[in-house]
């Protein structure tokens, strides 16, 4: 991404993450857009993924299927 640095790679947990490869921002799973570290508030423990706002996590759970995480 020009002019955000680099990808990092975390690890979900409930109410915080884990930094596996540090980086400045993470994609969002639903828009692809880039979301920077200090703006990440909104992800999936159960499928390890970021959202950029309320809306995405909101759509991604209202789409959620059993099986949807492996």
């Amino acid at each position: 991404m020009n002019g955000i640095g680099k990808e990092a790679r975390l690890r979900y947990l409930h109410g915080q993450f884990d930094i596996l490869v540090p980086g400045d921002y993470v994609t969002c799973a639903i828009t692809g857009q880039p979301i920077h570290l200090s703006q990440l508030r909104y992800w999936s423990v159960t499928l390890q993924e970021a959202y950029i706002s309320p809306r995405e996590a909101l759509e991604r759970l209202e789409n959620f299927r059993p099986g949807d995480e492996t």
